[in-house]
């Protein structure tokens, strides 16, 4: 059936406002996106973070009073009629339009990153089967890509990697397939854990290749390689975890950092390990490191 939408957008004090406001005036839901290219990656357990900047969408069935509603949420919010935005949305296979937008990625020369109702491109080629769901990490964002082409150009043949806030599991998965022998997968959410575990069974790896776990659990091992792709914060708080992580001469990537935050993360390792130049994609950086 078709709907009317829709928009508001207002900082982020307001949001919640705004929202209950909707609810008030007969929404049947109300979405929150970014309305200001806002990054907002990795919150902690128990946080609900916002844009600073943020569209609030209202679905009402179709045949609603829009100039009544409108006139109700001027008066509720204390706003003009031209900073409310209706628009009719047609029915359509709601379903398949999602799933339109996701595309096999491409990650080096071996590695595609493949939605599981899209052919391969490449059959011959290495392809890793992954969903969008509840865990971050599905290759489109710079700050996987930027880890995964790394991992493309690594001999990885026979290597333990961990993969330190693994989220949906992509970067530990697609070291199994690039050849590594084993993996443990880090990350405080037990979410994380849970579409990690998922997304091994559906690439058809074996369970015994693969740990994941909690930080607390994480066993007492050094790795061949570690790659943490979590937001620069972390990186720093964690340095010396994840330091004790990587075997003498093993390999670290760290993602997850803005360009100015590059200096600050690099300082809190490179007394253990020697540094290549950081490699950026978008607003982004990668830095990436053999241990001493």
């Amino acid at each position: 059936m078709p709907w009317q939408q829709l928009h508001i957008v207002a900082a982020r004090p307001r949001a919640e406002t705004v929202e209950d406001a909707m609810l008030d005036s007969g929404a049947l839901s109300v979405s929150m996106t970014d309305d200001a290219d806002t990054p907002v990656l990795e919150p902690g357990v128990g946080e609900t973070p916002l844009w600073d900047q943020v569209r609030i969408t209202a679905l009402y069935e179709d045949g609603s009073d829009t100039a009544a509603i409108s006139a109700q949420l001027c008066a509720a919010l204390g706003i003009v009629a031209s900073a409310l935005h209706w628009e009719y949305l047609a029915d359509q296979p709601w379903e398949r339009a999602w799933m339109d937008h996701f595309e096999p990625i491409r990650c080096g020369d071996r590695l595609w990153i493949c939605p599981s109702w899209k052919a391969p491109p490449d059959p011959q080629g290495i392809n890793l089967i992954l969903d969008p769901g509840l865990a971050f990490g599905t290759g489109t964002h710079p700050t996987t890509f930027l880890c995964l082409r790394w991992l493309d150009g690594l001999d990885l043949a026979g290597k333990t990697v961990v993969d330190y806030g693994c989220g949906s599991g992509i970067l530990g998965i697609a070291a199994l397939l690039l050849g590594a022998e084993k993996v443990v997968a880090i990350d405080n959410d037990p979410q994380a854990l849970i579409a990690t575990r998922d997304n091994l069974s559906r690439n058809g790896l074996a369970e015994s290749r693969l740990s994941a776990c909690l930080p607390p659990e994480t066993p007492d091992i050094q790795a061949d390689v570690v790659v943490a792709n979590i937001l620069a914060g972390p990186l720093v708080s964690l340095a010396e975890n994840i330091t004790a992580l990587v075997k003498d001469h093993g390999l670290l990537c760290l993602s997850g950092i803005m360009p100015h935050q590059a200096t600050e993360v690099q300082a809190a390792y490179e007394t253990v390990f020697r540094f290549s130049p950081a490699t950026r994609q978008d607003d982004w950086v990668r830095l990436d490191a053999r241990k001493k």
